[in-house]
């Protein structure tokens, strides 16, 4: 089965089965259709999905799935990432695999073997059955696998054709299936194309009084805390909040100060003459433990990174300079070499192979492989076909559709993990060299260097750095004074006055937004974990113990336990306090102005002018804004009610201001052609088709009965 153990080896590196769900704010890959649908392993559950137990072992699953594909190298606010994105996917799963279960949507063998025979093959087979000659998908080793590995597997390697191949196929191809239903919904009936095509053609010319909210001074409307419950109740569903805390904490730092790093400058710098005696410098690198890493290649000038280029390119072969402060670390470089290094080569080559090099064993003796490029080369320089002999005799397959020709760029010249070094070598050498035998892993080659482009200086420079740390003191130090704080202060009262008493204020911050049970970062703390999961312990008002986030000593306090639902007044008020007194301005307007006033009335009682809007054919029913005036939908909706082309309209209140209307005229646009229309008709069906494509998965999950557990193991 090495298709799998292929998978295995790049730790499942290549994403698979992706669905495309950014329309839907969720990305299904890799997705294990079977064991999510089970949910019956009888592990502990994380939630439930419309009554289906999330099962833990699936979850974990998921999350190893995600985290291999970062190497399995993850850490902190990273894997609450990870995990965060693996709920996502198992709910969208959940949720989506119901309504193709409603519909009775299906994928029969017969799809699965017509796509896995087909270009649009999960990516991986497409990867190991792609012939290395013609580059394209090779179906008949792809039917030899399926026959003789695929269809026989059993235990693990069956388990994982089924989880990494087959369930991410088989989710993708019906999420298509029903996405491409949900999309032909969308209809777009001839009455409304009329009556659209009759909105945007015709336009309406209007007088108006505008009298702006701000002839009002806030300070004399005053708004009560009933005032802003009655509002959000007539908007329940706008301003409905899950449940969670309030949370406010105060940071110390434990960053390196001052001492710390001139202590760090003392250390680097007591190292400088042995940095410049050394003549070997990578294991000196390694011996003084430097944060950076030494990197054998030569870069040149414009690529290198940092300020100090131009002086450490003029620096003598062997000199340093330094200590210099980079970011965060105190360097020293030294300029180990100089070349000539081209932006690329070009050349041509016959390998005779000595080994196989997907499995590594011996193909050839070298002694013999070396007797035959020899050989080569001899016929070569008497004037032999290079073409001939490289068909005839190369064993390196890719480089036969080019007849053995390749180029290269310093990049890859220069990366002895993934090129032959003494192949480099010979390509960037400066004897003036361009034909050669050169022995290497594979074999013996002979190679002629073709072209060299753009030939530049380059530079060998080592680097010797030390990162500045806090020192133990400072961690202490920050450490004592937040038990210091949180031993004196037990009470969210009790921590405030400590606060104002030790001038900590700009410590304090208080977290805007409701924390919720399962977030993993609050205000500028990307990995709180740990603390969100103590704030959902505590009482409100209960005060921790410090916690050692982020290079800083953290004491927080719960200020608030907030139900689901409505917000009360306080949480409310900071969110619609503006509105509600803009909502009572609009009386006390409307009360002067009178039911039924005129627009030389309307002008004179807030003194303020008669204008006009409309004349340049722009206010028309579908515009959302009005030249001069701004998004004010209701008036927009005014100026096309026929009672007001024979009287003014009884004052609007609307988003700045209240308003009073008289239409002066409508008129239509001269009509467009019947090739526009239908343009207009097929990007409007278009447009209907995104929206209800890009908002049914949330509008599914809304109506999902969704329970999420994962803070009582996570």
């Amino acid at each position: 089965m090495q298709i799998i153990q292929n998978i295995r080896d790049k730790g499942a590196a290549i994403v698979i089965g992706v669905i495309a769900l950014s329309l839907i704010g969720f990305i299904l890959m890799d997705a294990n259709l079977g064991s999510n649908r089970s949910g019956a392993s009888g592990n502990a559950s994380l939630g439930t999905v419309n009554g289906e137990d999330v099962d833990n072992e699936v979850f974990a699953a998921k999350v190893k799935q995600i985290e291999d594909q970062y190497g399995g190298r993850v850490s902190g606010a990273q894997t609450y990432q990870i995990r965060q994105g693996a709920w996502d996917q198992i709910v969208a799963e959940k949720v989506l695999t119901s309504e193709f279960d409603k519909l009775g949507l299906q994928f029969s063998p017969k799809e699965l073997v017509s796509i896995i025979f087909s270009e649009d093959a999960p990516q991986q087979l497409k990867q190991a059955f792609t012939d290395k000659e013609t580059g394209k998908y090779d179906l008949a080793k792809v039917g030899d696998w399926w026959k003789n590995q695929a269809k026989k597997a059993k235990g693990e390697q069956k388990d994982a054709l089924v989880s990494q191949i087959v369930d991410p196929l088989v989710l993708q191809t019906l999420y298509t299936k029903y996405s491409s239903l949900i999309a032909a919904s969308g209809y777009y009936p001839t009455w409304m194309k009329e009556k659209e095509n009759t909105e945007n053609n015709t336009f309406a010319n209007i007088a108006y009084v505008a009298v702006p909210y701000t002839v009002i001074n806030d300070s004399t409307v005053k708004v009560t805390d009933e005032d802003v419950l009655n509002y959000i109740k007539d908007k329940k569903e706008q301003y409905k909040q899950d449940g969670g805390r309030q949370i406010s904490y105060i940071a110390f730092s434990a960053n390196p100060n001052g001492s710390d790093t001139t202590k760090t400058l003392e250390a680097v710098a007591a190292l400088k003459e042995n940095f410049i005696a050394d003549s070997n410098t990578a294991v000196f690198i390694t011996r003084n433990t430097s944060s950076r890493n030494f990197n054998d290649v030569f870069v040149p000038k414009a690529k290198l990174q940092g300020a100090q280029k131009d002086t450490l390119t003029s620096l003598a072969v062997n000199g340093v300079f330094g200590p210099y402060l980079d970011g965060k670390e105190y360097v020293m470089a030294k300029k180990l070499a100089t070349r000539l290094l081209p932006d690329s080569v070009k050349c041509r080559h016959i390998l005779i192979g000595t080994v196989n090099r997907e499995t590594g064993e011996t193909t050839l003796d070298s002694a013999i492989a070396h007797k035959r490029i020899d050989s080569i080369a001899a016929l070569i320089a008497n004037g032999a076909n290079f073409d001939s002999l490289e068909a005839k005799f190369s064993t390196d397959m890719a480089a036969h559709k080019d007849k053995g020709v390749m180029t290269f760029d310093e990049a890859t010249m220069q990366n002895k993990a993934q090129f032959a070094p003494e192949f480099g070598e010979f390509l960037l050498n400066e004897k003036g060299e361009n034909k050669k035998v050169v022995k290497t892993n594979f074999g013996w080659h002979y190679i002629e260097i073709l072209d060299r482009k753009n030939p530049t200086p380059a530079y060998k420079i080592a680097y010797f750095s030390k990162e500045i740390v806090a020192s133990p003191e400072t961690e202490n130090t920050a450490n004592s004074k937040a038990n210091k704080l949180s031993g004196e202060a037990r009470s969210l009262k009790a921590v405030e006055e400590y606060v104002a008493k030790n001038n900590l204020q700009s410590n304090k911050v208080d977290v805007p937004t409701i924390v919720k049970e399962n977030d993993y970062q609050i205000g500028g703390l990307q990995d709180a974990r740990q603390l969100i999961k103590w704030a959902f312990e505590a009482k409100e008002g209960d005060v921790s113990e410090p916690f050692n986030i982020q290079d800083q000593y953290v004491v927080a306090v719960v200020s608030k336990i907030v139900p689901e639902g409505l917000p009360d007044a306080k949480t409310a008020r900071p969110m619609v306090e503006t509105l509600v007194r803009n909502k009572k301005k609009a009386d006390v307007i409307k009360t002067k102005l009178t039911a039924n006033p005129t627009l030389e009335t309307a002008a004179a009682a807030y003194t303020v002018q008669i204008q006009n809007a409309g004349a340049d054919s722009t206010l028309t029913f579908a515009a959302q804004i009005i030249n001069g005036l701004g998004q004010e939908p209701k008036v927009i909706g005014a100026a096309f009610n026929k009672t007001y082309q024979t009287k003014v309209s009884e004052p609007i209140a609307g988003n700045a201001g209240v308003y009073v209307i008289k239409v002066n005229s409508t008129a239509t646009k001269p009509a467009a052609s019947a090739e526009e229309i239908a343009n207009k008709a097929v990007e409007r069906s278009k447009t209907l088709s995104q929206q209800i494509s890009s908002g049914f998965f949330e509008s599914l999950r809304k109506q999902a009965t969704i329970k999420d557990k994962r803070s009582k193991i996570y």
